[in-house]
């Protein structure tokens, strides 16, 4: 098993885990998305989340989750392909998988120290409530301009 792939921890191991990374005294933050055509926008804040605790935990977007809320023609590479290059990131400590709209119930399982988030999303994200409600912090980062995913994909569409 290469490194990257050892990052990779299955939903049902995750708690283990965070009990193990808790025991060491660490202190966790998390970061959620798609993911999708990683771009220089999503390094900045794996890179801010990195730098807000010990280890940092990204919850990545099933392709399930991903059909669900941006529709049938996403996400363009498959959740292996986005694991792997999630894990292959020297800030990123570990990679799990979900497969809800929303990552509620992982924060609930992680209970991080600090979750990062855009701010498109704001300090009152969806996420909020649940990592304050175990003393976590929110951590927001500024959105690098014209860097999304979607507009990348409409840049190339362009380019035709």
């Amino acid at each position: 098993m290469n490194s990257n792939t050892a990052k990779i921890v299955a939903r049902p191991d995750l708690k283990a885990l965070v009990a193990s990374l808790r025991e060491q005294g660490k202190t966790i933050g998390t970061l959620n998305g798609s993911f999708d055509l990683l771009h220089s926008g999503h390094l900045h804040i794996i890179r801010e989340a990195a730098a807000q605790a010990d280890v940092l935990i990204v919850g990545l977007n099933s392709d399930t989750s991903i059909h669900a809320y941006k529709g049938p023609d996403r996400p363009i590479c498959p959740q292996e392909e986005r694991a792997a290059l999630m894990g292959a990131l020297r800030w990123v400590d570990y990679v799990t998988l979900f497969d809800e709209l929303n990552p509620i119930a992982l924060l609930e399982e992680i209970r991080p120290d600090v979750h990062t988030n855009g701010a498109e999303y704001g300090a009152d994200c969806i996420e909020a409530p649940v990592v304050q409600k175990y003393g976590g912090r929110i951590h927001i980062v500024p959105r690098m301009p014209a860097l999304s995913t979607t507009e990348l994909i409409e840049r190339i569409v362009r380019l035709k």
